[in-house]
């Protein structure tokens, strides 16, 4: 990635200052006044992600949880479809010293294209493309599948853990906290392929013609995700799962189904 490193320090070179609300004068029960501004969050400034981590892949994962998951805790408004203003983003104490220009290199370098950067009426917006679990977004610009030709692979397939495949086989697979269950495209192997972990140790490939039939509801987002809402439970039942196999292609018993050919995103 070419943006610059990370920084401990703001754009100045001076250590952040203390963020920490003040607390609250005795005997002040006045209701706080309502404002455009963005609602004060958590105050910290700890990145997301593993100690080993570059500082540039902590701040894309802090981005991801932001935009994600953590608007709301963290004061930022945000619109139905997803979007937040940059300049409120790039206030939140979590990303800084990040600018503008890093935050574009940011998007334009990311491989998975989680984020859209758009420029409106000469205001900056971002969100993240999908996997989000607040529920007040509700109007992702998603691309309806009608059918299986309306995925450029035709494949669709969820990557997930040893941990969960015993729970996945028993009851299907859960949007859980989140709005969508994610399928990809192809296996995360050589190639990189949104909507699937590197370290998926289960593949699971799902029938999409059979579940549209039935009436679940399959959708693309802008970075080539497949995203469904499953059935009223919020599950894609296993009666989809055409075929479970490692993630070096070895069937799992009783789930052999119909061999595929190894497949990555073009």
């Amino acid at each position: 990635m070419d943006a610059a490193p990370v920084m401990p320090t703001n754009a100045l070179g001076t250590a952040p200052r203390n963020r920490k609300n003040p607390a609250k004068p005795k005997g002040d029960n006045k209701q706080p006044s309502q404002s455009s501004a963005p609602a004060k969050g958590s105050g910290s400034t700890k990145l997301r992600g593993l100690p080993k981590d570059s500082p540039e892949v902590r701040m894309s994962k802090t981005l991801s949880w932001l935009l994600r998951h953590g608007a709301q805790s963290e004061g930022l408004p945000m619109r139905p479809d997803g979007f937040v203003k940059v300049t409120d983003l790039l206030a939140n104490p979590r990303v800084v010293p990040l600018d503008h220009a890093q935050l574009q290199e940011m998007v334009k370098a990311d491989a998975k294209q989680r984020f859209a950067l758009i420029e409106e009426e000469s205001v900056w917006w971002i969100r993240a493309n999908q996997g989000h679990s607040m529920k007040a977004v509700k109007e992702l610009e998603l691309k309806p599948i009608l059918s299986i030709s309306d995925i450029p692979t035709k494949i669709a397939v969820h990557g997930t853990t040893n941990a969960a495949w015993d729970l996945i086989a028993a009851q299907g697979l859960s949007k859980m906290k989140r709005n969508h269950i994610h399928l990809a495209q192809g296996i995360a192997n050589e190639n990189v392929v949104s909507g699937m972990r590197k370290s998926s140790q289960i593949l699971i490939f799902v029938d999409i013609e059979r579940a549209l039939v039935d009436g679940i509801k399959f959708s693309l987002s802008d970075n080539g995700v497949i995203l469904t809402e499953g059935d009223e439970r919020g599950i894609l039942p296993t009666k989809y799962f055409t075929r479970v196999e490692t993630a070096k292609r070895i069937p799992i018993p009783g789930w052999e189904g119909v061999a595929l050919e190894p497949t990555t995103t073009r």
